[in-house]
């Protein structure tokens, strides 16, 4: 049994409130972009825009997962694509000098309430669960058990995550089903809790598809085609934070991306599948554990 010790300052912790707020604004406010037959592309970016109008970064470009995919499908910069009638998982993130609140709902226009509900019914039942010394794994055991009652399975193989600055996805995983070993939450620690519920498999698998990548170290090598690196000094700017291919222009830009990535300097994020084709709804939120419960900060 694992414990952590991410304890977050009264500064820290009021960034990450700000980051909350923002993006409880801009959850609302999207969400509302998303119709059938509304352009994907326009509604990330509205996201975005908003994000840094309301005084914030974008922690992750915007995804818009629909149906059997669980996550990590942001549109490029040419997507001509609308919605349909899909479920779609819209996942945003911000941040305030890389303090970072990351939630998620469903907005369902495939008519499958139910399983939207499961996502979020075991995100609540998950955050009820939070305090201070509570093992991770009855988080995990809480979320399987409340997803079953509707008659779903979660996603296995994916993971809540803690926060940490400039850091999307820090420790502890906070498992969607019951494990053997867990982690203790520590009082200050900030931490993301997403549920995924599918009447499938219950697992993801990686596709050949992606948009979204992240620089692999703090300090890479440059490299010697100043085309290359002249479009990692840009990428550089997001520091290990992901970014979409579209927040860039210029000559040549896809190879460009493929010789950064074939070198190891960036890393793309596929497209998460469920593996029999099912869908999949996701609930999440952001929260500081405390003493005797958490502070939700992305409500």
């Amino acid at each position: 049994m694992d414990t952590m010790n991410n304890y977050s300052t009264s500064e820290e912790i009021e960034k990450y409130r700000q980051s909350g707020r923002i993006l409880a604004e801009v959850q609302e406010k999207t969400a509302k972009k998303i119709t059938v037959g509304a352009s994907i592309l326009e509604t990330a970016v509205f996201a975005e825009d908003l994000i840094r109008d309301l005084g914030g970064q974008p922690a992750f470009p915007c995804n818009l997962s629909r149906n059997e995919d669980a996550a990590h499908y942001t549109p490029g910069a040419n997507d001509t694509s609308v919605f349909g009638e899909d479920m779609v998982k819209l996942d945003i993130g911000v941040h305030i000098d890389g303090y970072i609140a990351d939630a998620a709902i469903t907005i369902d226009l495939s008519d499958h309430p139910e399983l939207v509900e499961a996502s979020k019914a075991a995100l609540e039942s998950a955050i009820d669960t939070v305090h201070a010394g509570v093992d991770t794994r009855e988080i995990g055991a809480v979320i399987e058990k409340t997803i079953g009652e509707f008659g779903y399975k979660p996603i296995s193989n994916l993971t809540g995550h803690g926060l940490l600055q400039y850091q999307s996805h820090a420790p502890p995983a906070i498992p969607n089903i019951a494990t053997r070993s867990g982690t203790i939450l520590q009082e200050g620690q900030v931490i993301a809790i997403e549920p995924f519920a599918t009447a499938g498999a219950g697992r993801v698998k990686d596709t050949s598809k992606w948009e979204i990548y992240h620089i692999k170290t703090e300090k890479p090598a440059l490299p010697r085609i100043p085309r290359a690196r002249a479009l990692l000094k840009e990428m550089m700017e997001y520091k290990t934070l992901p970014f979409a291919k579209r927040y860039f222009s210029g000559e040549k830009i896809d190879f460009t991306f493929r010789q950064l990535t074939k070198s190891g300097i960036i890393e793309p994020y596929p497209i998460l599948r469920e593996t029999t084709g099912a869908l999949v709804s996701q609930a999440e939120h952001t929260m500081i554990v405390t003493e005797d419960g958490c502070e939700v900060t992305t409500r």
